[in-house]
């Protein structure tokens, strides 16, 4: 009997020791950064992950008539107990508390597998800060139920649901997604930022088309340019470029996520393209049919955004992080090159669109508040940055585009090299006087003298009439133009010829906007001139013989060159856009029905002002007139809301030759509100009084 119990004894020590060799290799896997999900050979699960309660109470073995010690606890924290106890400590404690993922339940475990602080004593005591959930895929200890949670969810979105242990690996369910011609090979969930390795918003399917469209018109200028897709995820962006433009460009999709350059190369053999990976080409055969010749090749770089714009020099570059693009900035602008192109789309809208302005101040270093043209407002903050940007590389900037729709806001400049240019650029960027009664808003006077009452150069009377201070000082901000119109003009050529339907009635938008006339006075058709030439019913500009030379790549420009360059682009710019619109239900007379918008416009164009319609607001209306005169003229052809009054309506009294005297000057803004006081009493009088009495 001695002996029968000392061999027990000297079994159960084996036992213990493996136990505590398993427990310190759990420990090493779970302290090391290799997460290597898709290995060949199965492992064992930990102990505390099991399908039943009853298969973790038969790692007890419980008896009633014995004392068992809990399998995942240690003995400092649960002394042995009986089977009932044991049980109910099971149930409560481990089972009560797990995490569910494909049948299994992940028990929480007390065992020294996850390492404590130490206290002030210097030991490492058990506590109940030593309690952890173990990873059933890739084996690592989590302490927080919650962060298990989100944990888990991590490896299903990013297709990563087999478990180390499982002997045959599921295969990784994938779908394949195509826009403008071009498949692109997505994950699950693709649709959720920073959820994914391949994001893919179909939303953005605009921003895409109009980025093409403005690398076409590149394209046209100056052949090959190469051109840098700086957060490829998907590769779909890049993958457009190359399949439509050929030849004519270089394109270099970079994504830092390793995940994520291993989908764009799936997707360039998708889609017959040839991959360029660190200086090898890749070229899949099997993917092309019999007779099918495909020489357009897509290099794709692992690395940091910022490394590889410090590192090359391109024509074309775009940035679309997740989230502000300002970190980013100076690096783009660090090695473009002449006349190339920086396009950046912003998508952190809360802190643009003034919902988070500590945000916007901490990003933008912009001060902002929620306003009628809010949006504009988000686009001059965003190439006030890039102008700053770009002037501490000594480059200006010219605006060819300024998009801000619901989900992002698209910047794209033309860069400028050279000091002056620079100065000229910084010196666009100023600050706007806004007041918060009416308003109004003027970009405030350049100088260096400092003004006793600034408020005093807001057209309107309100911090004269008001008590307290009405107005407050925005920015700093942009206050050049946004658009330029022969470029806008170029786009729509290339939206047209590519069947870009989504795209051309924006960029008619735009182009109206630009000029800032209606879309009856906006014509496609031009004075005759030697340098342009018709596609599609447009007149375009095309550059001269003398100006040819600046389109060989990687030669110096001559000052000729630049000179004629600049005469071309000066041509192509119109007469600058007034800036900031004015939101024609926000100015609506109480008890008054307001004419149509597009009606509206012809008066105000009939009255002599310049009037367009705008992308920024659907009932924006964008104009050259004082905000006094814009509700004169809303208040002159507005009809009383109760028909059943034939009384002369207050606007009537307001003849064509009063209201052409009051079209200069700030005379206007008090007669304004004596007649807004009138139609007001009109409209109240016209209510009460029954109609016979109206009548006479």
């Amino acid at each position: 009997k001695v002996e029968s119990n000392n061999l027990d004894v000297e079994v159960k020590s084996e036992l213990e020791t493996e136990e505590k060799g398993m427990e310190q290799e759990s420990t090493r896997e779970s302290d090391s950064n290799i997460l290597d999900v898709s290995s060949d050979y199965p492992r064992e699960k930990h102990i505390s992950i099991q399908r039943h309660l009853a298969d973790l109470a038969k790692l007890a073995d419980l008896r009633e008539d014995e004392k068992k010690r809990c399998p995942l606890c240690p003995e400092e924290k649960l002394k042995a107990c009986y089977g009932y106890k044991l049980h109910r400590h099971l149930q409560n404690l481990h089972w009560k508390v797990s995490v569910e993922f494909e049948g299994y339940r992940m028990c929480i475990c007390h065992l020294p597998c996850h390492p404590v602080k130490p206290n002030l004593a210097g030991d490492q005591t058990l506590s109940n800060m030593g309690a952890h959930y173990h990873c059933i895929i890739c084996s690592a200890t989590i302490t927080r139920r919650t962060d298990m949670i989100s944990h888990i969810n991590r490896h299903v979105n990013k297709g990563e649901t087999e478990s180390r242990f499982a002997t045959v690996p599921a295969p990784k369910s994938s779908e394949v997604l195509k826009e403008l011609a071009t498949d692109v090979q997505v994950l699950p969930n693709y649709s959720t930022p920073q959820k994914t390795d391949s994001y893919f918003n179909p939303k953005m399917k605009l921003n895409r088309q109009l980025i093409f469209c403005t690398l076409a018109v590149l394209a046209e200028e100056r052949k090959p340019i190469e051109c840098l897709d700086a957060f490829g995820a998907t590769g779909i962006m890049g993958l457009q470029w190359a399949k439509h433009l050929r030849s004519a460009v270089k394109v270099t999709i970079n994504d830092c996520n390793e995940n994520s350059v291993t989908m764009i190369r799936e997707n360039c053999h998708l889609n017959k393209m040839k991959v360029k990976l660190d200086t090898v080409e890749e070229d899949n055969g099997e993917a092309m049919g019999d007779g099918e010749e495909n020489t357009d090749t897509i290099e794709v770089t692992r690395m940091d955004a910022n490394v590889i714009m410090h590192l090359r020099a391109f024509d074309f570059i775009h940035l679309d992080p997740f989230g502000t693009s300002v970190n980013y900035l100076d690096s783009a602008f660090r090695n473009v090159r002449n006349l190339g192109i920086v396009s950046l789309t912003s998508t952190d809208t809360s802190s643009l669109y003034a919902k988070a302005q500590h945000v916007a101040l901490r990003h933008y270093g912009c001060n902002i508040v929620r306003t009628e043209y809010y949006k504009e407002l988000a686009a001059r903050m965003i190439i006030a940055a890039v102008t700053r940007a770009a002037a501490r590389c000594n480059k200006g900037i010219e605006v060819l585009l300024a998009v801000a729709l619901e989900h992002f806001v698209l910047v794209v400049v033309r860069v400028l090299r050279g000091p002056s240019n620079a100065d000229d650029s910084a010196k666009k960027i100023r600050y706007l006087i806004h007041c918060q009664w009416c308003e109004e808003r003027i970009f405030q006077k350049q100088g260096n003298m400092a003004e006793e009452n600034p408020y005093q150069q807001l057209p309107c009377d309100c911090h004269g009439s008001m008590p307290g201070k009405m107005a407050v000082v925005l920015g700093p901000l942009w206050s050049g133009a946004l658009f330029n119109t022969g470029f806008l003009r170029r786009m729509l050529v290339e939206a047209v010829q590519h069947g870009l339907d989504e795209a051309q009635p924006l960029l008619k938008t735009l182009a109206c906007e630009a000029e800032c006339t209606t879309p009856k006075q906006f014509s496609t058709h031009g004075p005759p001139d030697e340098n342009k030439q018709e596609e599609c019913g447009v007149y375009i500009k095309t550059a001269n013989a003398s100006t040819e030379s600046f389109l060989i790549h990687g030669k110096r420009k001559s000052e000729e060159v630049i000179r004629n360059t600049a005469k071309r682009q000066k041509s192509e710019n119109s007469a600058e856009h007034p800036a900031f619109y004015y939101n024609i239900h926000r100015h609506s007379i109480k008890g008054m029905n307001m004419p149509k918008l597009n009606k509206f416009l012809n008066y105000l164009s009939e009255a002599g002002y310049r009037v367009s319609r705008t992308h920024f607001d659907p009932m924006g209306v964008r104009t050259n007139a004082p905000l006094a005169q814009f509700k004169t003229v809303l208040m002159k052809y507005s009809t009383p809301t109760y028909m059943g009054a034939q009384a002369e309506a207050p606007g009537q009294r307001l003849g064509d030759t009063q209201l052409g005297e009051q079209a200069h000057g700030k005379a206007g803004g008090a007669e304004f509100m004596e007649d807004d006081k009138c139609a007001v009493a009109a409209a109240l009088l016209t209510k009460d009084c029954p109609a016979p009495c109206a009548a006479d």
